[in-house]
């Protein structure tokens, strides 16, 4: 009898033992969250619907919803950021 409960100890304490030494500590928690967090702003920004703004090969101006391959292009938003007021009626 005394031999199932030292079994059965061991596995109690290896399992605690297992237990903690997988856990995650405060400082894991915190760079999960933290990355979690850049993971969702990235997110909502590539969602955001866009714009792409460049020139061609004659220079002029064009602005298409596909980024151009092989030039430089500036990313311009569709909709304006929280807080921005737009007046179509302004000059």
């Amino acid at each position: 009898m005394r031999l199932g409960w030292a079994i059965l100890a061991g596995i109690l304490l290896g399992g605690g033992v297992a237990w903690w030494t997988s856990r995650d500590t405060p400082a894991d928690i915190e760079r999960k969250q933290a990355r979690a967090a850049a993971a969702r702003a990235a997110d909502a920004e590539d969602a955001r619907p866009v714009l792409y703004r460049w020139r061609d090969a004659q220079g002029r101006l064009q602005v298409t919803d596909q980024p151009p391959k092989g030039r430089r292009y500036e990313r311009v938003d569709r909709e304006p950021r929280p807080g921005i007021e737009v007046h179509g009626d302004r000059e």
